[in-house]
């Protein structure tokens, strides 16, 4: 029997990327899941694809505590508890600090740390109760901050804070709370970062075909939330950042400056 067979897994923002991976692989699992996103159509198709498995979509702005709320408790209603919450809804950004509105670094702290917080102060009494496991999707700019990111960094950052101190609140009551940090993943997710003005760049500088895929990277995440990890670190750029960043701070400044910039411009 799987590990996740008849487990109720919420994944927020399971539409495309790596939350649709998850999705997949967890009702090939026997889970029984959840998910939400903002755009219905998708979440509709997703559905369709997966006609007679046990799955629960609802549309759901994560930014707003009032959609949250409502999209747990509708969970609950329809499986009767939550096992499993992988917070996953996410944005991100590329713009320098010194051009963008702020209205940019607003809509990721309220999309990419308020959305896990929302969600899993509404999902925490059922996870309790069955001690179970809360994800953050979290990314190496959450442990080392990164150009023309900078509102992403902050609010991956705050994440890691918000759920490294619930982890530990949380020691005696049997749940286990993790973050993962995929790096740079196949997905929509650079397409639809924010510009300086809080629009969809709608163009991505990657070449996505030498990225890890979605569904690796959604392989790697449910083996860590079965083994009841505390932190997970993908891709070996995610990993060399971070070591450097701990024990060769003045290096990781200069290589991370060489990484995203070229001639002065700012190109990933």
């Amino acid at each position: 029997m799987s590990y996740f067979a008849k487990k109720v897994v919420v994944v927020t923002g399971g539409s495309e990327g790596i939350g649709k991976a998850l999705v997949e692989l967890l009702l090939e699992s026997g889970a029984r899941v959840a998910t939400c996103g903002r755009n219905y159509e998708k979440l509709y198709q997703l559905q369709t694809a997966n006609a007679g498995r046990p799955l629960h979509i609802g549309t759901a702005d994560v930014s707003k505590e009032s959609d949250c709320k409502n999209f747990i408790n509708s969970v609950v209603e329809t499986f009767g508890t939550i096992d499993i919450l992988i917070n996953n809804a996410g944005l991100s950004m590329r713009a320098l600090f010194k051009d963008l509105e702020l209205d940019t670094l607003r809509t990721l702290m309220d999309v990419n740390f308020w959305g896990t917080v929302y969600c899993t102060k509404f999902a925490l009494s059922e996870i309790i109760k069955n001690k179970g496991t809360v994800v953050g999707v979290s990314s190496p700019a959450g442990f080392r901050g990164l150009p023309g990111r900078t509102g992403y960094s902050a609010s991956k950052f705050a994440v890691n804070g918000f759920l490294e101190a619930l982890r530990t609140e949380l020691l005696d009551d049997g749940v286990n709370v993790m973050w993962v940090a995929p790096g740079f993943t196949a997905s929509n997710i650079r397409n639809v970062a924010l510009d300086k003005d809080a629009r969809p760049q709608k163009e991505n500088p990657m070449n996505e075909d030498k990225l890890m895929s979605a569904e690796e990277c959604a392989k790697y995440i449910l083996k860590s939330i079965e083994k009841r990890k505390r932190t997970l670190v993908l891709t070996l750029l995610g990993k060399t950042s971070l070591l450097l960043n701990k024990f060769l701070p003045g290096v990781a400044d200069k290589m991370v400056r060489k990484f995203y910039f070229k001639n002065g411009k700012l190109v990933k």
